[in-house]
């Protein structure tokens, strides 16, 4: 047997491909529905601290500030791990799943509130008081005047930001989540071939790329026009 041919029998063995593939499929199910309860959660409390931030109540916008830096700065394995193993102290017993979900929502949460924030804070001053100065109350300025035109200015950097984030379910694994890499990782101790990663890099490729080119496509579509 040649280089090529152990190359082949290694990451493309064709009888552990055909007995494994149906357990990848799962997980690309379970990856699937967990990086959109990830997006889901995530950018709405982002987008909702930011516009609490924006009403300038000071210990509030100190609070706000603490949890985002905080979330920012620590690793997103670190918080699974300390939410997975931590919480049954105090008789707090997440599962895999949810505690991967609670904590890449949290960090997705912190860079999307940024990222918001930014947008928001991007507008003019002179469109606030324009918009106040027609009678509108500072809720309605900040929703029909200032948000549309900030989130279109955020839409780049937060989908970047959000694939990113959102490509993290894969450390789900080390806690028993049974996602794209959790069931390679499972199958390929069974099998003792490494074939099962090369199903999961390609169920990765399946479910990412779309979501790459259709990101691109919305900063395209939305982006501002020079």
């Amino acid at each position: 047997m040649n280089g090529w041919d152990r190359f082949v029998e290694t990451f493309f063995n064709a009888r552990v491909l055909a007995r494994y593939w149906p357990d990848i499929i799962d997980g690309l199910w379970v990856t699937i529905a967990l990086a959109l309860a990830i997006i889901a959660t995530g950018l709405t409390s982002g987008l909702a601290l930011a516009l609490i931030r924006s009403a300038g109540i000071r210990v509030l916008n100190w609070a706000i500030i603490f949890v985002v830096d905080l979330f920012r700065a620590l690793p997103p394995l670190v918080i699974i791990v300390l939410i997975y193993f931590g919480l049954p102290s105090v008789d707090i017993a997440p599962s895999g799943f949810v505690s991967t979900w609670i904590s890449l929502a949290l960090v997705l949460m912190a860079f999307s509130e940024e990222i918001f924030w930014a947008g928001l804070t991007s507008i003019p001053r002179g469109q606030w008081e324009a918009a106040r100065s027609t009678g509108l109350t500072f809720g309605q300025t900040l929703m029909n005047v200032v948000l549309p035109q900030a989130l279109r200015i955020t839409i780049p950097p937060l989908t970047n930001r959000t694939i990113a984030i959102t490509k993290g379910t894969a450390l789900g694994s080390v806690v028993a989540v049974t996602e794209i890499l959790g069931q390679a990782s499972s199958a390929v101790s069974n099998s003792y071939n490494p074939s099962p990663l090369t199903l999961g890099a390609a169920a990765y490729l399946v479910l990412f790329l779309p979501v790459v080119i259709l990101g691109r496509w919305v900063e395209t579509k939305f982006a501002w026009k020079r």
